[in-house]
C-alpha cells in the first residue's frame, strides 16, 4: 500500500496507464483479427482493406511501447506475406 503522496500519485498514474494500454492492445487484436477472418474466407479486397487498417494500428502501438518494434514488425510482415499469397 503507498503511503507517501508521490506513491499514491504514481499509483493513480500507473492505473490510467494501464487502462489506456490494455485499450490499445485489444484494438490491436481486433484489427489483426479482422485481417485474419478476411484472409480465412478468401475475400481479397476486405483483406487488404482490413489490413490497410490494421497496420497504422500496429506501429501506433509499437510507438507508444504497448508491444515490442520488432513484435509489430513481424506480425506486419507476416499478414502482408499471407495477404500477398492470397493476391498471387
Amino acid at each position: 500500500m503507498a503511503n507517501t503522496s508521490s506513491a499514491k500519485k504514481a499509483t493513480r498514474k500507473i492505473a490510467r496507464r494501464t487502462a489506456i494500454n490494455k485499450n490499445r492492445r485489444s484494438r490491436v487484436r481486433t484489427y489483426i483479427r479482422q485481417v485474419e477472418e478476411a484472409l480465412a474466407s478468401g475475400d481479397k479486397e476486405a483483406a487488404q482493406a482490413a489490413f490497410k487498417v490494421a497496420e497504422p494500428e500496429l506501429m501506433r502501438a509499437a510507438s507508444k511501447g504497448v508491444v515490442h518494434k520488432n513484435t509489430a514488425s513481424r506480425k506486419v510482415s507476416r499478414l502482408a506475406q499471407r495477404l500477398k499469397v492470397l493476391s498471387a
